[in-house]
């Protein structure tokens, strides 16, 4: 899945929500299920989530959205195989970016 979101330092848990196409509560969920996920949160108790959440957030959602896993299935998953799993989701994300923009120059053309 490519997220087309701006460079910032922290997003809100609205912008990740639009950015991915799904409920503010699958997020809130997904956080709490998943050790990865540690959104700081400011005074009022608003999460404000780092890029590195949004990687981790993106592998979550390709392994249960993309791939089929389950919840269980993908924690397990990102606990035996953490490295591996992260090394594979930047090389398809890659991929997908070189896709995109070759899709981008044929449509120009």
């Amino acid at each position: 899945m490519q997220v087309n979101l701006p460079e910032k330092l922290y997003y809100s848990i609205g912008e990740l929500a639009t950015a991915f196409d799904v409920n503010t509560s699958l997020i809130r969920f997904w956080e709490k299920e998943f050790d990865i996920l540690k959104p700081k949160k400011n005074a009022k108790g608003n999460r404000k989530f780092t890029p590195e959440d949004v990687k981790n957030l993106q592998l979550i959602y390709h392994l249960v959205k993309e791939r089929g896993f389950t919840l269980e299935g993908a924690k397990i998953h990102l606990k035996e195989n953490q490295k591996k799993t992260l090394d594979k989701f930047e090389i398809i994300r890659k991929l997908e970016n070189i896709k995109s923009q070759l899709t981008e120059l044929k449509n120009q053309l």
